[in-house]
């Protein structure tokens, strides 16, 4: 059958080893078809920033938009791999994606929300609680994020930070935004938002979220308000029973930006199988910080230089996931598909890296 371009032309993609498969327009990236088919794929930030999404092209063309190289190489490319949040099908493809689950998928929803709750956990952190309408059954996954749209298109990620069977009793969804001055949103949620304001969000989106599958002990990794999914992952664990071993590494610069500090260490009275450590960047001598210091990916290997048996979850800015990634898969003996993680970037970090055509 000879290849077609047209608007009207759809594609088979195939996922291996699954072997579950959709189809796709040309006007379409790949990843944006299997959401809208229900195929679980990995990705994150769904714009060619963070490369969860990075996966092997068996057979098949593609062609790329927009991305940043740290996310998708030139070498990446040349080696078969693509981004299926900006790779667009031109045939039918085969893709080569192992985090490709049998779990049904929830279905996305457009809502109208309204700020019930703001409470300022720290000096560039403020929590949020979000009602919902009250005929709206959402469901979600821990650890998955919603997407707030704003005005002329603009979109911002936040990571539901509470697990979702407290919404059941008519709960309202609990986020952790980070103030970055001259931030769209974050200005905005800092500056002018008061509670009963409207806000419209979409999802939930996402593939980070605990493999209930597996029985191997857990590292939770996080930096600064990383800690949110993690904190909505401990909270479905509580709830179902689920009593893998579990430590939470949460690094921060200063003692005041572990700004749910006591609220974990309340946990670790529930959960006798959780541990916890956190550990500080850059401590100054009036914060009398006697506790870990330095790079909190490093105080993994630190602990645990052998991580052929764990999984590890890991949440917060880009290049702590990166430095986790790389380290514990090369020095620690993690299997490449034991590491699931959500890259926090912002659009301040989309603007600092050079972006592909």
């Amino acid at each position: 059958m000879m290849r077609s371009d047209s608007p009207t032309s759809h594609f088979q993609i195939t996922i291996e080893p699954s072997g579950r498969s959709f189809t796709a327009t040309p006007d379409e990236t790949i990843l944006a078809a299997g959401i809208s088919a229900g195929i679980a794929m990995p990705y994150g930030c769904k714009d060619g920033a963070c490369g969860s999404c990075k996966c092997k092209k068996i057979e098949g063309v593609v062609t790329h938009g927009p991305h940043q190289s740290k996310a998708l190489s030139d070498e990446d490319e040349a080696h078969g791999f693509v981004l299926t949040c900006c790779a667009t099908a031109h045939s039918n493809v085969v893709l080569e994606s192992r985090q490709v689950t049998t779990e049904g998928a929830h279905p996305i929803k457009k809502m109208p929300t309204r700020v019930s709750g703001m409470d300022k956990k720290s000096a560039d952190v403020m929590l949020i609680k979000l009602q919902l309408p009250a005929n709206d059954n959402f469901a979600y996954h821990a650890g998955q994020y919603v997407e707030f749209l704003l005005r002329d298109g603009v979109r911002r990620s936040y990571s539901m930070a509470n697990a979702p069977h407290l919404l059941a009793s008519g709960g309202a969804l609990e986020l952790h935004i980070r103030h970055l001055p001259g931030g769209l949103f974050t200005d905005h949620v800092f500056n002018v938002m008061k509670e009963k304001e409207i806000l419209r969000i979409e999802g939930p989106y996402g593939s980070f979220y605990l493999r209930e599958d597996s029985d191997k002990p857990l590292i939770f990794l996080a930096s600064g308000t990383g800690f949110a999914p993690l904190k909505a992952m401990l909270e479905h664990m509580l709830h179902k029973g689920i009593t893998r071993p579990t430590t939470l590494y949460w690094g921060a610069r200063r003692p005041g930006d572990l700004y749910m500090d006591d609220w974990v260490k309340q946990q670790l009275t529930q959960m006798p199988h959780l541990r916890y450590v956190p550990v500080i960047s850059n401590a100054l001598p009036e914060d009398a910080w006697t506790g870990r210091t330095g790079f909190v990916h490093q105080a993994v290997l630190q602990d645990l230089p052998d991580l052929a048996d764990y999984q590890v979850y890991a949440c917060g800015v880009p290049i702590m996931v990166d430095l986790a990634r790389a380290a514990y898969t090369t020095l620690a003996g993690l299997p490449e598909d034991e590491f699931f993680a959500d890259a926090f970037t912002s659009e301040m970090d989309k603007a600092q890296d050079a972006v592909k055509p």
